[in-house]
């Protein structure tokens, strides 16, 4: 008897993908996806956190059918990726930044009706979806437009308003808002949340490289290197799994004075000094602290030695302080 997952939007059991490559020496194999296992429930903004070549949109791949995993078990919307890939599709949609899809001899119009069709959307329900979306995306004045003659973040809107077309059940975006200026990147978003609360049984898998875009919209983010999770919690679960409280600057207005003895100080994970414009006396300390009980030695060594504190301020860990401390490096190195 087949298990059917229909508590759960997704589900990985151990898969993994393995890909041969050929090229003028010899081939080689790499893994793309390693040992993954994952559930997403009904409901949840999940969001993929990773550099390039982490493994993102191999993973969404499988979970939309496009690729089958080398090992191991995949679910969506409760139907097996192995056996049952037309249910699923009929279930999801996938909107990837960076790409087109569409005839650029017809409208955006007729491009978003061809793929309502492809749904067997009726035409009424089209109509009136393909209307809300051109507005949401801020596309009614290219309705009649050919595609071929928008600019590649009109395209990409119109992407956008393509992947809710059949209204489905979970909606898989990767990297969605590659290439948008910051105000339609944020009423994307704004969409998505909306979308999502309308109707608690719609799923949403994102996958990004943007902090502000995982922070912001996700209820949990596994951060994903080299095919692995290698975590895997709410935004605020994982800053607080940081091994340091916070980022400090602070800003004093002194004469002289070698001040990189603060970095020996017991709980200063790190720390360093920007000068300020020349003939300026003021310099700024960047320290990264295990705990705030530095703060009272520090501040008393600066009025000590005669300096003035102009301003402190506090920086809380970020999803990227997450990914460094784990990985040892930043979201934006490339995999190899």
């Amino acid at each position: 008897m087949k298990t059917v997952y229909m508590d759960q939007a997704i589900t990985a059991e151990q898969i993994s993908r393995n890909f041969r490559t050929k090229g003028t020496g010899k081939s080689r194999d790499i893994t793309a996806v390693d040992d993954i296992s994952l559930e997403i429930g009904r409901g949840e903004l999940f969001g993929l956190l990773g550099p390039n070549g982490a493994g993102k949109t191999t993973l969404i791949k499988i979970f939309c059918t496009l690729l089958l995993p080398s090992l191991g078990k995949a679910t969506v919307a409760g139907y097996d990726v192995h056996h049952s890939a037309h249910a699923i599709r009929r279930r999801i949609n996938l909107v990837a930044g960076g790409e087109y899809s569409g005839y650029g001899i017809l409208s955006v119009r007729e491009n978003l009706w061809m793929f309502s069709q492809f749904y067997n959307v009726d035409f009424k329900t089209s109509k009136k979806r393909i209307d809300e979306l051109l507005a949401i995306v801020g596309l009614e004045d290219k309705a009649s437009t050919r595609v071929n003659q928008l600019s590649t973040g009109m395209k990409q809107k119109m992407n956008f308003a393509r992947g809710f077309i059949n209204d489905p059940e979970i909606l898989f975006l990767d990297e969605p808002t590659l290439g948008l200026d910051v105000t339609t990147s944020r009423q994307l978003r704004s969409h998505v949340r909306k979308w999502l609360e309308e109707d608690r049984r719609r799923t949403v898998l994102l996958t990004t490289h943007y902090m502000a875009e995982a922070d912001e919209l996700c209820d949990r983010v596994a951060i994903i290197n080299q095919g692995k999770i290698i975590a895997c919690d709410s935004p605020a679960g994982l800053k607080k799994s940081v091994p340091y409280s916070s980022d400090f600057e602070i800003t004093i207005r002194s004469k002289g004075n070698d001040w990189h003895d603060l970095a020996g100080i017991s709980q200063v994970a790190s720390f360093a000094i920007t000068a300020g414009d020349a003939g300026d006396d003021t310099m700024t300390f960047r320290l990264m602290l295990e705990s705030d009980r530095p703060l009272e030695k520090i501040f008393a060594t600066i009025i000590d030695r005669g300096a003035s504190i102009i301003s402190v301020k506090r920086t809380d860990p970020t999803l990227e302080d997450v990914f460094i401390s784990l990985c040892g490096r930043g979201l934006d190195s490339e995999v190899e």
